[in-house]
């Protein structure tokens, strides 16, 4: 990523698990949810990534990603774990993005995200990287 863009990794740890069930799911996302809120900015862009969430091209991605930029605040993209992220977080989310109607493990969410964050980082420079 370019020197103006860099990306940060934070990485939250898991809950525990005790158990099977709803129950415990829920449990370890609200566990989850409080780490995860713990971790962001105070005026970190909040965007929750779930397969529900809006769809975008690339294009449509280098657009948004511009407009964040220009309002210098920190991007805080939330990947869930196992169990997918708690309801207050999508909820309170400025924005509910999709990388696809799949669902994927968590660290391949990771390797889709950034590329796509790459690719839009080379149409606003009018790099030559993505072609369409």
């Amino acid at each position: 990523m370019p020197r103006e863009l860099p990306v940060v990794l934070t990485e939250i740890r898991p809950a525990g698990r005790t158990g099977k069930g709803q129950a415990q799911a829920a449990r370890a996302r609200v566990t989850e949810r409080d780490r995860v809120l713990a971790a962001i900015p105070p005026l970190g862009v909040k965007v929750a990534l779930d397969e529900y969430g809006k769809t975008m091209t690339t294009a449509q991605l280098a657009g948004q990603l511009e407009k964040w930029m220009g309002d210098g605040r920190d991007v805080c993209f939330l990947i869930g774990g196992a169990d997918g992220l708690d309801k207050e977080l999508t909820e309170n989310a400025d924005l509910v993005f999709s990388l696809s109607r799949l669902t994927m493990p968590h660290a391949l969410a990771r390797v889709v995200l950034i590329e796509q964050l790459y690719r839009a980082t080379s149409i606003i420079r009018n790099h030559p990287y993505h072609r369409e």
